[in-house]
C-alpha cells in the first residue's frame, strides 16, 4: 500500500475514541469483572490500576510509536524497523493474533446479539431460566446463526474504511456505552444489599492477595488494553503527527479502566444483593454475564429494561473492539500482499466464518472434538491470549531495546514539542520489567494448562 493513500483518523479525539474502542469490549465488561470478584476485589483493583498504569502505558505508547513512525502494519513495522527476517517473525505473530481472535470473538458477540433480540421480544424469566444459555449455545443452528449476523454488523463498518466506518462508529457508539453503563451502575448499586459489594470492589484487602492477583490482572491487561495483538501498531500507522502519542494514551488508560470499573459496579453489587452477600457466588465465572445476571434482572424492577439496556451496553463494547481487531487484519493483508480493502475484507469474512464455526459448533455438534483437552473456543483463547500475545510483547520489547531504541521512540513521542512525560518510567518498563512480566505470564499460563499450578 502506498502510504500516501494510507486511511488516517481525522484527529485526535478520532483516535482516542477508536483505541478506547479497541480497548473497551468483552475483556472489561465479560472478563474483568468477574476476575475482580474471583481474584480479590479491591487488592485485584488496585494491582491492575498500578500495573496499567506502568506495564499499560509503556506498551500502548510503544505500539502506537512504532506504527506511526514506520507508517505500517505490524509485519511490515517490524521488517522496517529491525531489518531482520527473525524480527519478522515477531511482526507476523502480532499481524495473526487478531485474525484467530476475531472469529471466536464475533461468536460470543453472537451470544450477546441473541440475548439482545430476546429481551426485545421474550420474558425475562424465560430468559432467567437455568437451562436457557445452555440450550442455546449447544443448538448448533441459532449458535451459528447469531454469529453470523454479529460479524457481518463488523464487516460492514470495515468495509466503510478508517474515517468513514470505524471512526464514526466509534464517535457515535462510545459516548452511548457511557451513559449505559452510568445508568446500569446507578440502579445496582442502589439495590437493597448492594453496598457491601461496593466495598468489596473497591476497599483492598491484603488478605485477598495472592501471587495469582498479580499474574491474573497482568494477563487481563491484555485483554483491556488491546496490547500485543497488532491494533495499536495498525492504528498509530493512522495516527497523524500533530496528535500527541503520550497524552492520547492517558486518556484511553483512564477510559478504558474507568469502565472496567463501571462494568464491575454493574455487576458485583448486583450479586451480592441478589445473593445476600454470598461471595461465591462471585466466582460463577464466564457464565456470570449470560446465566447470573439475567437471573438478577429478572428479580428487579424494570428487570427487562435493565437487561435490554445491559446487553445493548454489551454489544457495543464487542463491536468496536471485534472492528478494531478485523482492521488489524484487513491492514496486514493490504500491506503485505496489496490488496484493496474490499478484497482483504472478503477474505477475512471466510477466515471469520472457517474458524468462527468451529467456535460456534464446538458446543453442539463438535462438542466431542478437543484439542489438548480444550473445546475450540476455548483453545483460540488459550492459544492467542495466554501464548501468542506475551510473545508478541516480548518481541515488541526486544524492538524497541535493541533496534529502535528508546532514543529514538522518545523522538516519535516527542515530535512537535509534545510531551513525555512518564519517558524515565517508560525507558525502565520496555527494558526490563515488562519483558520480565510478559514471561511470568507464559510461564503461568504453560505451567496452568500442565495442571502444575491453578489459575
Amino acid at each position: 500500500m502506498n502510504n500516501d493513500n494510507r486511511g488516517s483518523f481525522s484527529g485526535k479525539i478520532g483516535f482516542v475514541l477508536s483505541a478506547a474502542g479497541a480497548s473497551v469490549g468483552l475483556g472489561n465488561i465479560w472478563r474483568f469483572p468477574y476476575l475482580c470478584a474471583k481474584y480479590g476485589g479491591g487488592i485485584f483493583l488496585f494491582v491492575y490500576i498500578l500495573l496499567a498504569l506502568t506495564f499499560g502505558y509503556t506498551m500502548i505508547v510503544a505500539e502506537t510509536a512504532i506504527g506511526r513512525s514506520t507508517k505500517k502494519s505490524p509485519v511490515g513495522a517490524f521488517s522496517t524497523i529491525s531489518g531482520s527476517k527473525a524480527m519478522g517473525i515477531g511482526g507476523w505473530i502480532n499481524a495473526i493474533i487478531p485474525i484467530l481472535i476475531v472469529p471466536y470473538y464475533s461468536v460470543i458477540g453472537g451470544w450477546v446479539c441473541k440475548y439482545l433480540f430476546e429481551y426485545i421480544r421474550n420474558d425475562v424469566n424465560t430468559i432467567a431460566s437455568d437451562s436457557f444459555f445452555v440450550d442455546f449455545i449447544t443448538d448448533g443452528r441459532a449458535s451459528e446463526f447469531w454469529f453470523i449476523i454479529f460479524a457481518v454488523l463488523v464487516l460492514t463498518v470495515i468495509f466503510m474504511g478508517v474515517e468513514n466506518g470505524i471512526e464514526r462508529v466509534s464517535k457515535f457508539v462510545m459516548p452511548i456505552l457511557v451513559v449505559l453503563a452510568i445508568i446500569i451502575c446507578i440502579y445496582s448499586v442502589t439495590r437493597p444489599g448492594a453496598l457491601a459489594g461496593v466495598k468489596y470492589l473497591f476497599i483492598p484487602n491484603v488478605s485477598n492477595f495472592s501471587i495469582m492477583t498479580v499474574v491474573t490482572a497482568m494477563g487481563q491487561m491484555f485483554y483491556s488494553l488491546s496490547i500485543a495483538m497488532g491494533i495499536l501498531i495498525t492504528f498509530g500507522s493512522y495516527v497523524k503527527k500533530e496528535v500527541s502519542i503520550d497524552e492520547s494514551t492517558r486518556q484511553v488508560e483512564v477510559f478504558d479502566t474507568a469502565i472496567a470499573i463501571l462494568a464491575s459496579l454493574m455487576i458485583i453489587p448486583a450479586v451480592f444483593s441478589f445473593y445476600n452477600g454470598d461471595q461465591s457466588m462471585l466466582k460463577a465465572g464466564p457464565s456470570l454475564m449470560f446465566i447470573t445476571m439475567p437471573k438478577i434482572f429478572a428479580s428487579m424492577g424494570f428487570g427487562r429494561v435493565i437487561g435490554l439496556l445491559f446487553f445493548a451496553l454489551v454489544l457495543f463494547a464487542a463491536v468496536t473492539s471485534a472492528i478494531a481487531l478485523t482492521e488489524s487484519a484487513v491492514s496486514t493483508f493490504s500491506d503485505e500482499f496489496g490488496w484493496n480493502r474490499k478484497t482483504g475484507t472478503i477474505i477475512m469474512a471466510i477466515i471469520m466464518v472457517g474458524l468462527g464455526s468451529l467456535s460456534s459448533l464446538g458446543n453442539g455438534p463438535l462438542a466431542a472434538v478437543t484439542i489438548i483437552g480444550m473445546q475450540f473456543l476455548d483453545f483460540f483463547d488459550f492459544i492467542t491470549n495466554s501464548i501468542m500475545m506475551p510473545i508478541a510483547a516480548l518481541a515488541t520489547c526486544i524492538l524497541i531495546t535493541k533496534y529502535m531504541t528508546v532514543e529514538k521512540l522518545t523522538e516519535e513521542v516527542e515530535q512537535e514539542g509534545h510531551p513525555f512525560q512518564r519517558k524515565h518510567i517508560f525507558s525502565f518498563m520496555i527494558k526490563f520489567l515488562c519483558p520480565l512480566f510478559v514471561l511470568i505470564i507464559l510461564v503461568s499460563a504453560i505451567l496452568n494448562v500442565l495442571g502444575i499450578i491453578s489459575m
